[in-house]
């Protein structure tokens, strides 16, 4: 018996499933299971175990089971702690847990459930945990019906080339920002909610969700967020501001567009007291393609459209999660939204 044994864990599913039909037609022309052993390069073992399998089940029981874990098995954390710390995040920010982060993030996130519940996972864990419940920055881009073409131009030509050469010659980094609801692909304002339950939507200035997150990006990839589980209002910003700046390592130039909050009273004091720290800037009026952050959500949006009809509410999650996952992984991917023409001047 000179002959090398294949091994079947190295197999595709479909070369498994033939071999072992093989086996059994030698089986059934009356070819003793050594023989069959030398045939089919297969081991005693593999043929006994599809000839036993076949005499007790049929011919049904040949396929392979799919290998891997089953979806779901991986999770470290039970139903009770998933809630405990989704509550956590919606309640609190990460400093007033005396944690090393002003804001959350998926690092965060990861010491939580590790100071919790004595779990420790992975960064990409989190992500899928975070990308299950909801928690990532989506929104469709809104329609500009009263943009002034002018400001644009005097935007792209000087307003911005002006930031990015203070940018470097303060050492600072730009941040775009901008509010969401948590999960809202949809402009007609659908959200997700528990399977059975009907979601319930709270008006806040159109059909902005109750649950609310604000998320800033960088062109380098970087991401910052904090979700808010009531109006979103100045203090609320003030509260993410002086997040945002005790976790950066270096000045903040934070771009917004023209949300009244984004201009009240008490935001344009905070700001002008830490003019060291950080400084606000604006976009033209009704110009929310001039801001690379809306790039994403429209990327979101389109590989989710030409995937499932809208109305298929699971299926939907499901494309958002794969969609985000795996720009999450590939942050050149996510520096390409720079390159659309729209947002270039940005890269």
């Amino acid at each position: 018996m000179g002959m090398e044994k294949d091994d079947a864990r190295k197999q595709t599913r479909e070369v498994h499933h033939e071999r072992r039909k093989q086996v059994i037609r030698l089986h059934r022309k009356g070819m003793p299971v050594m023989q069959i052993v030398e045939h089919s390069g297969l081991s005693w073992y593999a043929v006994n175990a599809a000839i036993r399998r076949y005499l007790a089940e049929g011919a049904g029981a040949l396929k392979p089971a799919a290998r891997g874990r089953k979806a779901g098995s991986g999770r470290s954390l039970s139903e009770e702690q998933e809630a405990a710390i989704r509550q956590i995040i919606c309640d609190k920010r990460p400093e007033q847990l005396k944690m090393a982060f002003a804001l959350w993030n998926r690092a965060a996130v990861m010491q939580l459930i590790e100071d919790e519940c004595g779990i420790k996972l992975s960064v990409r864990g989190v992500g899928n945990y975070l990308k299950r419940w909801g928690f990532t920055p989506q929104k469709p881009i809104k329609k500009a019906y009263e943009q002034r073409p002018e400001a644009v131009q005097a935007w792209l030509d000087e307003e911005y080339p002006e930031i990015e050469k203070r940018a470097k010659a303060e050492g600072a980094e730009i941040h775009w920002g901008d509010e969401t609801a948590v999960v809202n692909t949809d402009v007609r304002g659908r959200c997700y909610a528990p399977k059975g339950q009907t979601p319930v939507t709270f008006a806040v200035g159109g059909t902005r969700q109750k649950l609310s997150m604000i998320a800033t990006v960088t062109n380098q990839g970087k991401t910052r967020w904090m979700i808010i589980d009531e109006a979103f209002n100045s203090d609320k910003l003030i509260e993410f501001l002086e997040a945002l700046v005790k976790d950066a390592t270096k000045k903040v130039f934070l771009i917004l567009d023209n949300l009244r909050v984004h201009h009240s009273k008490p935001v344009k004091a905070w700001a002008a007291e830490r003019k060291d720290k950080i400084e606000l800037f604006y976009l033209p009026s009704y110009s929310p393609e001039l801001n690379p952050e809306e790039r994403l959500n429209a990327d979101l949006k389109q590989a989710i459209y030409t995937k499932v009809p809208v109305r298929t509410k699971a299926k939907l999650k499901a494309a958002a999660t794969e969609h985000m996952q795996t720009l999450e992984k590939s942050p050149d991917r996510v520096q390409k939204f720079f390159q659309d023409a729209r947002v270039k001047y940005a890269a």
